[in-house]
């Protein structure tokens, strides 16, 4: 399973979007291997237009979802000061994003760079799409 974070999903909905990144998450959700979190719930649907918010909802609805629960805030928090320690202030979000995914064992698919500072601090691996953006199993080549 892979948490998908909302700069993916956004990516991917865009009409000229990065087309690797939208066959990339192709394959995840054909795999039914993407799944979203709180904050990504909310930078997703929150950020959009009112036209597409009910259809974005109905087709969120069968993807996994994954609730952020104390234990993932606790773990941000840490998480957010070995970045602070290390120099780096990033979004709060991404901390609890990446803490999330780490507590489930789940790679993080990411279109912003500092979620690889955060794997290197302890958040979530990170997710690199196989061959023309095709799923990749964890420990496949």
């Amino acid at each position: 399973m892979v948490m998908v974070d909302s700069s993916v999903w956004i990516e991917a909905a865009r009409r000229q979007g990065d087309l690797a990144t939208k066959v990339a998450l192709r394959a995840l959700l054909d795999e039914y291997e993407a799944a979203w979190c709180s904050p990504v719930r909310l930078e997703v649907l929150g950020g959009a237009r009112a036209a597409e918010r009910r259809p974005l909802e109905t087709f969120f609805v069968c993807i996994p979802y994954v609730a952020c629960v104390e234990p993932d805030w606790n773990a941000a928090k840490a998480l957010a000061w070995r970045a602070r320690e290390a120099g780096h202030t990033l979004p709060w979000n991404d901390f609890l994003i990446s803490a999330t995914a780490a507590a489930r064992g789940l790679r993080l698919y990411a279109r912003d760079v500092h979620f690889a500072r955060l794997a290197d601090l302890g958040g979530a691996r990170m997710y690199s799409p196989g061959y023309a953006g095709a799923f990749r199993a964890d420990g496949e080549a």
